[in-house]
């Protein structure tokens, strides 16, 4: 891959890795290679895609604090894996989400968003920060109608939540998360479940807030209680309300963008931590004027 990315030509003879090429190359290449060694010296995995964020950082991003990025490990109780930003927004994320107590992330699906926004609530829970996870999406359909779907309004809306469990699980043990949710101590909800309430000493989450009303953002926001965080995530290119609907996340952009304590991160293409082909995809998409749907329940895969 180092080769490849930079024209490199590496050799390796024993523990000694020589690199051949242009200057500049060279000098991105032991960057990449010596950053990854302090990864693997912290005791973190080195996996493709950890080799591929570390090569797009030093390539697009000049003076980036590279290890500051691949270092930061965001504790949560998985044994099997550990959650670390791979892109420099992703890293202004979570230092935002540490600092303030509403962020809002605007961007494409596959950026991290929602699954960063995760793990800063489980963790926050794990270290007792807050007493309880609340998460919650719209229940809007793209070409479905909830009335046509089978079962009671619990049966309803569960394809619309599947995509929180499945990261929920990534970080939890499946047991865990049935003692918590038993427990009331995480919350997975439609959004018009919220109305009505005050969510104190709660770490919450709103994903695909694209397909909110401004009613309805409106309320959200107004939920947030003492000793809480809010963290809303959408794409304004997936908006899955009807014409005549103006969306809440694209009206807060200038609702909201002046208020101290509230900080918007916005996410490109060049943050998609999925397959390098999404990348690729979403780019094409965008030069003909459009984004493709994601099927993958807007975005909630490991960054």
């Amino acid at each position: 891959m180092l080769e490849s990315h930079l024209d490199l030509r590496i050799v390796a003879r024993g523990a000694e890795i020589t690199l051949k090429g242009a200057e500049q190359q060279v000098a991105r290449g032991a960057r990449v290679l010596e950053e990854l060694q302090a990864r693997v010296e912290a005791g973190l995995p080195v996996q493709a895609l950890d080799v591929r964020a570390a090569l797009r950082m030093v390539t697009d991003e000049a003076g980036v604090d590279l290890r500051g990025v691949l270092l930061d490990v965001i504790p949560v109780p998985s044994r099997k894996k550990q959650i670390t930003p791979k892109t420099v927004t992703q890293k202004r994320y979570v230092d935002a989400i540490r600092a303030h107590d509403v962020v809002i992330a605007i961007g494409p699906a596959g950026t991290g968003k929602s699954y960063l926004a995760m793990a800063m609530a489980v963790s926050a829970m794990t270290r007792r920060e807050v007493s309880r996870i609340i998460l919650t999406r719209p229940a809007v359909e793209a070409g479905e109608r909830l009335g046509f779907l089978p079962g009671d309004m619990y049966e309803k809306v569960h394809p619309y939540l599947r995509p929180l469990y499945d990261a929920l699980y990534d970080m939890m043990e499946p047991d865990k998360v049935a003692t918590l949710t038993e427990r009331g101590a995480i919350e997975i909800a439609p959004l018009a479940y919220m109305r009505g309430r005050t969510l104190n000493d709660a770490f919450i989450v709103l994903d695909e807030a694209q397909n909110t009303t401004s009613e309805q953002m409106k309320m959200f926001l107004t939920r947030l209680g003492f000793n809480s965080r809010m963290v809303i995530t959408g794409d304004i290119t997936q908006v899955d309300l009807p014409s005549t609907r103006t969306s809440g996340l694209i009206e807060i952009q200038s609702v909201l963008k002046d208020i101290p304590g509230i900080v918007f991160v916005y996410f490109t293409e060049k943050d998609v931590v999925r397959h390098e082909l999404v990348s690729e995809i979403i780019r094409a998409y965008d030069e003909r004027g459009q984004r493709p749907r994601d099927s993958l329940g807007g975005g909630l895969r490991p960054p």
